[in-house]
């Protein structure tokens, strides 16, 4: 059987890229390592593992989420994520512009802002 901790670093790397990976690695501390330990083993060794959805879904539905609760660090971080899991940049726009109407005009605003600016980057 697969240890989801080895699943999800794997992913994770996946995912956000070793340099993000890296770092958050380097910041762990005493204080955090348990909460980066149950991030890596259940956010990313079983729900993004999971065969249900494909990767460029998940994007999406996480940048709809973390739009509507304004975590947008974390947004930011998704939107390359994103681009890492094959969602075009037009993509990425249609699904803030979706999320225009249910979350509302401002928040996708913002959300337009900071992916662009994500977007602008280059790609690694």
């Amino acid at each position: 059987m697969t240890d989801p901790y080895d699943t999800g670093m794997s992913i994770r790397r996946q995912v956000l890229g070793d340099a993000h990976v890296d770092r958050a690695e380097a910041a762990k501390s005493p204080f955090t390592q348990d909460f980066q330990s149950l991030i890596t083993r259940y956010a990313w060794g079983e729900i993004w593992a999971r065969p249900g959805l494909d990767r460029r879904t998940r994007s999406a539905i996480t940048l709809t989420a973390l739009l509507a609760n304004g975590h947008w660090s974390e947004f930011e971080m998704h939107v390359r994520a994103a681009r890492r899991n094959g969602m075009t940049a037009e993509e990425i726009a249609e699904v803030i512009l979706q999320s225009a109407i249910y979350l509302g005009v401002p928040v996708a605003n913002h959300g337009f802002a900071l992916a662009a600016a994500v977007l602008a980057e280059p790609t690694d």
